[in-house]
């Protein structure tokens, strides 16, 4: 999809605010570390393209994983570190599929979610949601049920959004709503505030999906009336 004008000034903006936070962080006037600026400004980006289904995407969304890797370590959030770690695999398989993953191996389309799929991704996130609780416990991780369970939504919500999956927005508001408090509390308020912004990005997310399901549908109507003429 081409970038509208608005889109335009949303980089230009993404851009000042970043420089601002790096000339805060380096003169002192923010407590703010540099790899934290970098998780936040790649991260904005990432949901940016997604929103508009652009491919870029995905190499912009694992520099992201890189910076937070590094983040999350240092805040003892192990599995929000580990999750990191998981989307970079989970990126190239999205990466491949948005390009290959389509009708005769063109690119992926907007989908609606089956009921059969939902029920199973359902289960499945519930149990990583039981193990990761008792694991990152073991670990003496900071915040183990609220990272399990981020965790587990985010696990699913990256599922969805590979396979073009309309309902992958619900699930990662739902992720970035507890993330929004999880870093709150952990001193990580830039984070805080990138993720509260994901939640309006997710939201554009959703409405122009739907406008996107919305124009399939149509043009699959058009198709199948000028067959079934021939």
């Amino acid at each position: 999809m081409p970038f509208p004008r608005r889109w335009l000034i949303g980089w230009a903006m993404l851009a000042i605010v970043s420089s601002g936070l790096f000339a805060g962080s380096l003169g002192g006037r923010l407590p703010i570390s540099g790899t934290e600026i970098l998780g936040f400004a790649t991260g904005a980006a990432c949901v940016m393209l997604v929103v508009r289904e652009n491919i870029w995407n995905y190499p912009v969304g694992i520099a992201n994983n890189v910076f937070f890797i590094v983040l999350f370590w240092r805040s003892r959030l192990y599995g929000d570190m580990g999750l990191q770690v998981v989307y970079v695999g989970l990126a190239a398989i999205g990466w491949w599929r948005w390009l290959h993953g389509g009708k005769d191996h063109g690119r992926l389309t907007v989908q609606r979610l089956g009921g059969y799929e939902a029920c199973a991704l359902g289960a499945i996130g519930a149990a990583l949601t039981a193990g990761f609780t008792v694991y990152f416990r073991s670990i003496n991780d900071s915040a183990p049920f609220l990272d399990a369970v981020t965790t587990a939504l985010s696990l699913v919500a990256q599922w969805l959004l590979n396979g073009k999956r309309f309902e992958n927005w619900f699930v990662w508001i739902s992720a970035d709503v507890l993330y929004v408090y999880l870093y709150a509390s952990k001193g990580l308020y830039l984070t805080a505030v990138l993720y509260a912004g994901f939640i309006g990005l997710c939201i554009a997310g959703l409405l122009a999906w739907r406008r996107v399901l919305a124009e399939n549908r149509a043009d699959g109507s058009s198709a199948a009336m000028a067959e079934s003429a021939l």
